[in-house]
């Protein structure tokens, strides 16, 4: 049954939060691991946690974590885990990073949960069953443009000189209420979910940062894509998350991009 995966998933990212929070208020120095990307002893200390809870109750699965620290196998049963997904947010003390992780069985993601635990916020999916925050039923939002829709997107630490996302942010801030830009794909995926975003877009994802999201929002009712129009992949170069309503707009204005048709041109600098 799924529900036996999800109500442990819910306790292990409970305590893995809890620890979380404790590190955040000792605000621990961070380290760089290539150019741009920031770890810290927080990182790798629930990363052990998570991983090991997860062996324990589930010795046969395989665990793909984002430090390295999971048991690669040949299970149908493959736990993506973020044990910190916010990093950069975290090490400079802004409050805005979860723990997060999403089983996925024989291709399909079958229960995800994102918890933020500085607002003690569960969100949790299991295939078939829903949404929830908190335990509480959520839903995407009926907003039914996209001129009256307030999205979010992420910027790459890594490879920032080749990221061409600003372009597409500038569209999308033109013709919206608004981009938020927070800094965790997890959260943005289940503000999503539960409608207080319509929508969210972004390039170069890891599994671990949109395999339980993509799932949130799938049960809240909302729809996923890549941003052509395609199945959205945990391996693709681009993911597309939205409350359905306003999808083929969306897909529309990011085509206009890609073919470098812009409705809105970038203003020139003066004085």
């Amino acid at each position: 049954m799924i529900s036996s995966f999800l109500e442990p998933a819910v306790e292990i990212a409970r305590e893995a939060g809890a620890l979380l929070a404790h590190y955040y208020e000792r605000r621990p120095a961070f380290e760089l691991k290539g150019e741009y990307d920031l770890v810290t002893e927080a990182d790798r200390a629930s990363e052990r946690l998570v991983v090991e809870r997860l062996g324990a109750r589930f010795p046969s699965h395989a665990i793909v974590a984002e430090e390295g620290g999971g048991q690669e196998g040949s299970s149908q049963y493959r736990w993506y885990v973020d044990p910190l997904d916010g990093t950069t947010n975290f090490a400079h003390g802004y409050p805005m990073f979860n723990v997060t992780m999403g089983l996925e069985h024989a291709g399909e993601m079958i229960c995800g949960v994102v918890y933020d635990p500085l607002a003690k916020e569960m969100f949790s999916a299991e295939r078939g069953s829903g949404a929830y925050l908190n335990n509480r039923r959520i839903h995407v939002s009926r907003t039914t443009s996209i001129e009256e829709s307030l999205v979010s997107t992420g910027f790459p630490s890594r490879r920032r000189h080749l990221g061409y996302n600003i372009h597409f942010y500038h569209q999308l801030a033109m013709c919206t209420h608004g981009v938020r830009r927070g800094g965790s794909a997890a959260i943005d995926l289940s503000y999503v979910a539960c409608g207080r975003l319509d929508g969210f877009w972004e390039f170069g994802l890891n599994p671990w940062d949109m395999a339980a999201g993509l799932l949130l929002v799938e049960e809240a009712g909302g729809r996923v894509s890549d941003m052509k129009g395609g199945l959205a992949s945990l391996r693709g170069p681009h993911v597309v998350a939205d409350n359905g309503v306003i999808h083929d707009e969306f897909l529309t204005l990011l085509r206009e991009v890609f073919e470098n048709r812009p409705r809105y041109p970038l203003p020139s600098i003066s004085g």
